[in-house]
């Protein structure tokens, strides 16, 4: 062989060995999924998370060609849920479905991790808002009543709330600060418990779901005064946001999503983003849906959902400490 030949081979080898190689990592993504996937919740079968965590479960199923499962972890108020989910291999077959909790873990400290950087936002499936409704026989038929009925009885009117650092107890210490309220917390460990004390009139007031209030509305037992997500409950259309009924800029919504743990690759965040959001505007899943009270999330790319999450997280996080909500 000349010496050529010889330079022309040695050069070829040389190239050949600094070329990338296939990843196999990349080429699994690439075929995602190959095997059931699994979705993990932090709560016991039954209810609002469960129902359309399944309903979404089915859809991916359905869309991505592998049977995707729903595994019940409840455990230290969905702690234990995410805690398997942030411990997972970021490889897209093991996900989690949670509420807006997920955010009140990180911000009350119950979980011991940032949930910033142990999870990657997937997408939003559903968003629920909230009924304010009180005893009939309290004097007021709007926000503005209520906030000028509570400025004039400092201390005097109470709320209940499923506990303290809920959802609902951070949404009513919202308001409070919006509107310079002083009112009283009374947790309970249940939304029943607390709609049936309004009804006795031991407290005056709560915020809760549309399935949990409706029949008591139909008995007239208890009274709407507002709902607080951006705009009217099809089902209550004569009954107005908090917003537009005394308080401007006032909203609290709960939003059930997907996450997967940190490190998964982009484009398998992407696919299960897709298949979401393609798989929850079926009109059988909109149906069911809307008979629960809630209403499809928006479509959003993982990077608008992220910026959602991170926006969500600074207002929770700043509510709870101008209102000292501390878990002891």
């Amino acid at each position: 062989m000349g010496r050529i030949a010889r330079s022309l081979t040695a050069s070829a080898l040389i190239t050949s060995a600094c070329m990338p190689l296939p990843a196999e990592g990349q080429d699994r993504v690439g075929d995602y999924p190959l095997r059931p996937i699994r979705v993990v919740i932090g709560i016991a079968p039954g209810g609002g998370l469960d129902t359309m965590t399944r309903l979404a479960a089915q859809k991916l199923t359905e869309l991505l060609g592998q049977t995707v499962v729903v595994d019940n972890r409840p455990g230290g108020g969905t702690v234990l849920g995410m805690d398997i989910v942030a411990h997972a291999q970021p490889d897209g077959y093991t996900l989690l479905c949670a509420s807006e909790t997920l955010i009140l873990n990180g911000v009350l400290r119950r979980a011991k991790y940032d949930v910033r950087q142990a999870f990657v936002p997937v997408a939003r499936i559903t968003a629920q808002q909230y009924m304010l409704a009180s005893n009939p026989n309290v004097p007021v038929s709007s926000v503005k009543e209520l906030i000028d009925l509570a400025r004039s009885k400092p201390g005097a009117l109470a709320y209940g709330s499923p506990g303290v650092g809920t959802t609902l107890h951070v949404g009513w210490e919202r308001m409070s600060a919006m509107a310079g309220l002083q009112l009283l917390h009374v947790p309970y460990k249940g939304g029943a418990l607390a709609i049936l004390d309004v009804i006795s009139g031991q407290i005056q007031m709560l915020m809760t779901t549309v399935p949990t209030v409706g029949p008591h509305v139909r008995a007239n037992k208890v009274k709407l005064i507002a709902t607080t997500g951006p705009k009217r409950v099809p089902v209550y259309p004569e009954t107005p946001t908090v917003s537009e009924s005394g308080l401007p800029g006032y909203e609290l919504t709960n939003s059930y999503a997907f996450y997967a743990p940190a490190g998964t690759p982009a484009a398998i965040v992407a696919k299960v983003n897709a298949a979401l959001v393609k798989g929850m505007r079926s009109p059988d899943t909109m149906r069911i849906v809307a008979a629960d009270g809630g209403e499809v999330a928006a479509a959003e790319s993982p990077a608008e959902f992220r910026a959602r999450f991170v926006r969500a997280y600074a207002e929770m996080e700043n509510t709870t400490k101008v209102a000292n909500i501390r878990l002891d």
